[in-house]
């Protein structure tokens, strides 16, 4: 179904897209009352369901990721493993390193192998700078396509990314409350769609609380997904006076930490920290990181849905799919320094 129709139904019956498609293709989620309502305005809409998908054939499925040291990236990986698996696919895993091999290769080295399928997670496709060219070749192919964590305009595929800018507000709100006014924001280049959208979020809330009573000031650093770039960005967010920074991983909050420490302040009397991602070791740090938690899961079942849903019919579904995170507080944040 061509994306437009599917966001006139979706207007039509007050509910999302997502829903509509479950709808649609007889799944799970859906109550009947819903249904109906679906089912009534695609017939009005032009459209006409009830072909029965074919199941599955077994095939390969690509998987590629920037790489293994971030404990997200593999956490991605056994999550899509296990779903492709149980659709009686083959993944076929590949990470990329610095001074390995690049999605590109990755790619051609998958189309060698006659994949049926691709997900990529955090790749090129986050780049706005890079070139969407590899991906429109792939979907000239046929290939079932499947990106995470990042857009491109205008491109024949699914993306599925956690909500960004809903992350940013959550996280300043949970500072505020405590108490913080100024508060920095350390972030990956400016060129990667998922950082754009947090340094929106973090201006437009600027903005909205610039005029009022109680304004308060977000600070914005670029650097590196590292340690050592958050190391950068939080010693010069922390010198120009941040009570709080808002990190746009794990490892940069790693960072921050460092820089802190090194600094000679404690955490979080001096100085509180957020993370993103919160990997499975954020609860045994020293203190335990307060980190926004991609639903992992969850954002795999829909990415390993519609690969299958495009498999059996061959329809493909344009559009994105954003998943609220969830704030998992612990004791790296704390009340502002009077």
């Amino acid at each position: 179904m061509p994306v437009g129709t599917l966001d006139v139904i979706a207007a039509e019956v007050g509910v999302s897209s997502a829903t509509v498609s479950r709808a649609l293709r007889g799944k799970e989620g859906v109550s009947d009352a819903v249904r109906r309502q679906v089912l009534q305005a695609a017939q009005a809409a032009g459209y006409t369901a009830g072909r029965r998908p074919a199941p599955v054939d077994s095939g390969t499925v690509g998987v590629i990721v920037p790489e293994l040291d971030n404990p997200v990236f593999p956490a991605f990986v056994q999550q899509l493993q296990l779903r492709l698996v149980r659709q009686g696919l083959t993944p076929l895993v590949g990470s990329q390193l610095a001074s390995g091999i690049s999605e590109d290769q990755w790619i051609e080295l998958m189309l060698a192998r006659s994949i049926a399928g691709l997900v990529v997670v955090s790749g090129m496709h986050a780049d706005t700078k890079t070139s969407a060219d590899r991906y429109l070749r792939l979907c000239r192919r046929g290939v079932a396509l499947v990106l995470v964590n990042g857009f491109v305009p205008d491109l024949d595929a699914t993306f599925v990314a956690v909500d960004d800018r809903l992350a940013v507000d959550m996280a300043v709100q949970h500072l505020t409350a405590l108490g913080h006014r100024r508060i920095g924001l350390a972030v990956g280049p400016e060129r990667y769609t998922p950082v754009q959208r947090k340094v929106e979020a973090a201006h437009a809330l600027h903005e909205a609380r610039r005029a009022t009573s109680d304004p308060v000031e977000l600070l914005v650093e670029h650097a590196l997904f590292t340690v050592e770039g958050g190391q950068a960005s939080g010693t010069r967010l922390i010198e120009a006076g941040a009570t709080a920074v808002i990190c746009a991983s794990d490892p940069i909050a790693l960072g921050v930490i460092r820089a802190a420490r090194t600094l000679g302040l404690t955490i979080p009397h001096d100085v509180s920290i957020v993370g993103f991602d919160d990997s499975s070791l954020n609860a045994f740090l020293d203190p335990p990181l307060t980190s926004l938690r991609q639903p992992i899961a969850d954002m795999c079942s829909v990415v390993v849905a519609a690969l299958t849903d495009h498999l059996r019919t061959g329809d493909h579904i344009t559009t994105e799919y954003l998943f609220a995170p969830e704030l998992i507080v612990r004791d790296s944040t704390g009340a502002a320094p009077a």
